[in-house]
């Protein structure tokens, strides 16, 4: 590509650009970050114990992986965020498409879902504990919580958005109006489902620390509880990195099934 195309690329809004530079600029990020975070804490700007040098958390990963501590916790983490979250997903997509293509659900649904979608998920850590215990249920049952009530919204947004001249030529081909929802609606905002999502499964890795910091026994939060008791910062930050690696991973998942069950929409 030539210069002045290149140029030209990059300055135009929603224009391609191409692969190498795209794979290089998001390799300059992460380069940045860890620069200005060495430069940090090798120079003793910022002392080890508030933030650690990143050898150190690489070490650290290191032994706990060969221990096989950080898979344990890993995986059982894992297991809280994806079980919460297709519970939640199988729950939330019908209802959700529901309220927002029949006003009668609608105006039923609304008040009472955007009460709670605004309450603190974290005041609800003791009663959940009072009323499941401080096993996995409790654990999944927040992740639940804490999405469910999101994607409604969402969900039915999308419901919402679907052209009505494509539902009013349905009815014309002779669909039924009962059919409508799962028929029409559901493949019409396939691909809008598939990004919520993807934008709800990082909220559900984000409220598992939340599930794990009281009364867990295993799980990424755990670990960061107990470390932070022992001022293990760079246990702190292995945790957070590893949840995010595997949050990326997720998303790249539902980027990955947009393509394949969507994929007029790419």
């Amino acid at each position: 590509m030539s210069r002045p195309s290149l140029l030209k690329s990059i300055s135009t809004p929603f224009e391609n650009i191409p692969k190498p530079l795209s794979v290089f600029l998001g390799l300059l990020i992460w380069a940045i970050v860890i620069g200005i975070w060495a430069s940090l804490t090798y120079t003793g700007i910022i002392k080890e114990m508030f933030l650690p040098t990143p050898d150190k958390v690489l070490t650290t990963a290191a032994s706990m992986a060969v221990d096989g501590t950080l898979w344990e916790h890993s995986l059982s983490s894992l297991q809280v965020v994806v079980m919460g979250f297709v519970i939640s997903s199988i729950l939330a997509i019908p209802v959700g498409l529901m309220m927002g293509s029949y006003r009668v659900v609608q105006s039923f649904l609304e008040p009472l879902v955007n009460f709670i979608r605004y309450l603190p998920v974290t005041s609800f850590v003791p009663l959940f504990i009072l009323w499941i215990g401080i096993d996995l249920k409790q654990r999944v049952a927040l992740i639940v919580f804490a999405t469910f009530f999101q994607q409604l919204v969402m969900f039915a947004d999308a419901a919402r958005s679907v052209p009505r001249d494509l539902v009013n030529a349905a009815y014309t081909l002779g669909t039924r109006r009962t059919e409508t929802v799962f028929h029409i609606i559901l493949p019409a905002t396939l691909p809008q489902i598939m990004d919520i999502l993807r934008v709800t499964m990082g909220w559900a890795w984000t409220y598992v620390v939340v599930a794990e910091l009281v009364a867990a026994r295993s799980g990424l939060g755990y670990i960061s509880l107990k470390a932070m008791r022992g001022f293990q910062v760079d246990v702190i930050f292995m945790a957070i990195g590893m949840i995010g690696i595997m949050g990326l991973f997720t998303d790249t998942v539902f980027r990955l099934l947009r393509r394949f069950v969507a994929p007029w929409a790419n």
